[in-house]
């Protein structure tokens, strides 16, 4: 008995030790964070603007955005915070969607802009030339666990 209560409290503490490495590893291994003042500048000359506001539903306290970005015509530039977490991916999606499963069904036709790799701030630049008629919400995926952070109307 006394065996197995060991293993046990061994495989829970490997358990945990994993999991807070998977939470921690994309925080250490981040770029540093696009400045507040470049990207006040790009909102402030943006052609849309929007929020992502944490307590959205389809968010949770591991998966959330909070903060206020903006969009020209090849750059979205964000000042806020998101949830830590591995391979994020900024997608543009033509139709408002709160959770893992709605962005799955529409996920063929959504444009992914590029990739979040910091966690505070960020900045995608993308190709010019998208048509933004077709799009109306921003959201941020994470691509290795197909979940949901946030999304946000911007027209």
């Amino acid at each position: 008995m006394k065996k197995l209560l060991l293993l046990a409290s061994l495989l829970a503490a490997l358990a945990t030790g994993f999991a807070a490495g998977i939470y921690a590893l994309p925080i250490m291994i981040a770029p540093p964070s696009p400045s507040n003042a470049m990207l006040t500048q790009i909102i402030l000359e943006a052609d849309y603007t929007a929020e992502f506001d944490a307590n959205i539903s389809g968010s949770d306290f591991l998966h959330w955005g909070e903060g206020r970005l903006g969009i020209t015509g090849n750059k979205v530039a964000f000042i806020g915070e998101l949830a830590p977490g591995p391979d994020y991916r900024l997608y543009l999606v033509p139709e408002y969607v709160n959770s893992d499963k709605e962005f799955l069904a529409v996920k063929s036709s959504a444009l992914q802009l590029g990739e979040v790799n910091t966690f505070k701030n960020f900045l995608v630049e993308f190709d010019d030339g998208v048509n933004f008629a077709e799009y109306n919400t921003l959201l941020v995926w994470c691509e290795t666990f197909q979940k949901y952070i946030s999304a946000t109307r911007f027209r």
